[in-house]
């Protein structure tokens, strides 16, 4: 059975839509995970060059990077095709990324040889280029990787992905040499291609997910939140260049790449995690689904049935309010977005609710129409702001999301 996370489609999207990505393979063991990453990257919207090295198509074949990509893959230097190709890619290339990156690719690629196609490559481009080191955990430990490596990133301006932590070759064990995953490579190649924006640099809080309000060991309060919305916010912020803290209630969606994430439980435990971070926040934005209410006193043992009867009274507190908590803590030129889920008079409770908590935008969405709200892929949004409210048609929320930055962006610069 698959996960939520692992059916979801994948549609082409920002930043990779119509963005042309070449992707170079080495001849390593991981090669098989490049695979992987042209796939994605090409349902996301991205046209994929891919570049084999010759060692590379000992693991794998031009035949199934065509296969993924619908694209020609370039193996040799020189070609009836044309001798300057490389020329041809570096220019055209909105990002270069090397995956797997062997120590002899990083050797060739800290010393400037040009000796094949994509090492030529690299020397044509003016694109953000990340290298994914997969090697060894002996040879990645060795000084002169480890020199070569840093040459890349300190003086070539290269961006060095990983490796990471865990199982390498059969016989190997596990060590620091596993090539990072393919969805974390195409998130990365997303971060090349959007950053340099007004959220570059800048430091981003979100809030995701409902919480859980223990009733006893076993049962809770809570409500029907995904935490996708949130999740898509962090994830696009952080593509776009900013620092991203994520406190996130209880979730089945993984951490997003690149975002500080901080897992709570509780409506008390998220309004601590949020204290002592909006202070830091260039732009917050409170999308979980906090409960309003908790048990006074919850059971210390589970409720039985047969001690309870036929009802069960269960006296509730009101929660902390995480967002309008937040307030004093917020520094004068931060930008604060909310979220509304409304049952009726969408617009209209949405205001009240910006006013009363001094956001400068809501996001207000229906909670009673098919495709929005909780539990879902897609979403329709309204945002409310000071000049008023915009409504967006039904779409994915990685694309609301977008949207949604779009809007508030320019806000978060002017602040400074």
């Amino acid at each position: 059975m698959h996960s939520p996370v692992e059916s979801r489609r994948i549609v082409a999207r920002r930043p990779w839509n119509d963005h042309r990505v070449v992707l170079g393979v080495t001849g390593g063991i991981a090669a098989y995970k490049a695979i992987l990453v042209a796939r994605r990257l090409t349902q996301l919207g991205a046209e994929v060059d891919v570049v084999l090295s010759e060692a590379a198509q000992h693991f794998v074949t031009p035949l199934t990077f065509e296969g993924v990509t619908g694209r020609s893959v370039f193996t040799d230097l020189f070609s009836v095709e044309g001798a300057a190709r490389h020329i041809r890619l570096g220019q055209e290339a909105d990002v270069v990324c090397v995956a797997p990156a062997t120590a002899d690719f990083l050797s060739r690629a800290a010393t400037g040889r040009a000796d094949d196609l994509l090492t030529t490559t690299l020397l044509a481009t003016d694109a953000p280029v990340l290298i994914c080191p997969a090697m060894n955990d002996r040879m990645w430990a060795h000084p002169q990787v480890i020199a070569n490596a840093r040459y890349c990133e300190d003086e070539l301006g290269y961006t060095i992905v990983g490796p990471t932590v865990g199982p390498l070759a059969v016989g190997e064990a596990d060590g620091a040499g596993r090539l990072v995953e393919p969805e974390e490579i195409v998130e990365r190649v997303g971060r090349a291609l959007a950053r340099g924006g007004p959220l570059d640099g800048r430091t981003v809080l979100v809030t995701a997910g409902p919480t859980h309000e223990p009733l006893d060991p076993v049962r809770f309060l809570g409500n029907r939140s995904s935490g996708r919305m949130g999740y898509a916010l962090a994830s696009a912020a952080w593509r776009r260049g900013a620092r991203v803290v994520l406190v996130s209630g209880p979730t089945r969606l993984p951490d997003p790449v690149g975002v500080d994430t901080i897992r709570v439980e509780t409506a008390a435990e998220m309004d601590a995690a949020v204290q002592r971070r909006v202070g830091d926040a260039d732009l917050q934005i409170f999308a979980a689904a906090v409960a309003d209410f908790r048990p006074v006193e919850p059971a210390s043992s589970k409720i039985k049935r047969d001690k309870e009867g036929e009802s069960w009274h269960v006296e509730l507190v009101a929660n902390p309010d995480v967002a309008a908590g937040s307030a004093a803590a917020t520094w004068s030129g931060a930008v604060r977005v909310g979220f509304a889920l409304e049952t009726e008079d969408l617009v209209a409770n949405a205001e009240r609710k910006r006013k009363r908590k001094g956001f400068h935008w809501i996001v207000a969405n229906p909670a009673n129409e098919p495709g929005a709200g909780f539990g879902t892929e897609t979403n329709r949004v309204t945002l409310v702001g000071e000049s008023g409210a915009e409504e967006l048609p039904l779409q994915n929320k990685d694309e609301v999301a977008e949207i949604i930055l779009d809007r508030v962006q320019d806000a978060v610069h002017a602040g400074s």
